[in-house]
């Protein structure tokens, strides 16, 4: 008897994170930030404290629109971990309730998990945190469409690409 196990599309790229996971966005690269970690329908990412990052030159505190990309891109990144195919997905709605300020000058990770997939949505649930995932300064509800645009997702474009290089 064979268990079924699922297949998916990221399988080989689970574990460590890799330069291909962010590369092909150019807004993440501008922020800076990496892939720390990704698995089955999960992804850890890292936006590093600059401080041209802060909105709040008083407290130091990262500005909003920065924290929302990082849990925006970790959010997507755990949906493509959840895929048995690559295809393009878009977010449809990203709730973020901020639970307190982020600490300066510390760097702000996001960790994301698809809990549910359908054929045409994915669920997400997220956080941002600085040191314990356990105690986040912001959580997050994602709703991601998945196969947003029938052309190649650009995510795969960008794996393929990086492929044909190194061949």
């Amino acid at each position: 008897m064979t268990e079924d196990r699922p297949t998916y599309a990221l399988g080989q790229l689970f574990g460590a994170g890799r330069a291909e996971l962010m590369d092909h966005v150019p807004h993440c690269r501008r922020l800076g930030m990496d892939v720390l970690h990704t698995g089955p329908c999960e992804a850890t990412v890292r936006l590093p404290y600059r401080a041209e990052l802060v909105g709040d030159p008083v407290r130091r505190v990262v500005f909003g629109g920065a924290i929302t990309t990082l849990l925006d891109h970790a959010g997507g990144l755990a949906v493509f971990c959840a895929l048995s195919e690559l295809k393009a997905i878009a977010t449809l709605d990203l709730r973020i309730d901020y639970l307190r300020a982020a600490e300066p000058d510390h760097d702000l990770l996001g960790y994301a998990h698809c809990y549910k997939l359908t054929k045409h949505v994915a669920f997400v649930r997220a956080v941002a945190y600085e040191h314990d995932r356990d105690k986040p300064f912001a959580s997050c509800l994602g709703t991601f469409m998945v196969g947003a645009n029938p052309s190649e997702s650009p995510f795969a474009h960008a794996l393929r690409a990086r492929a044909d290089e190194s061949a």
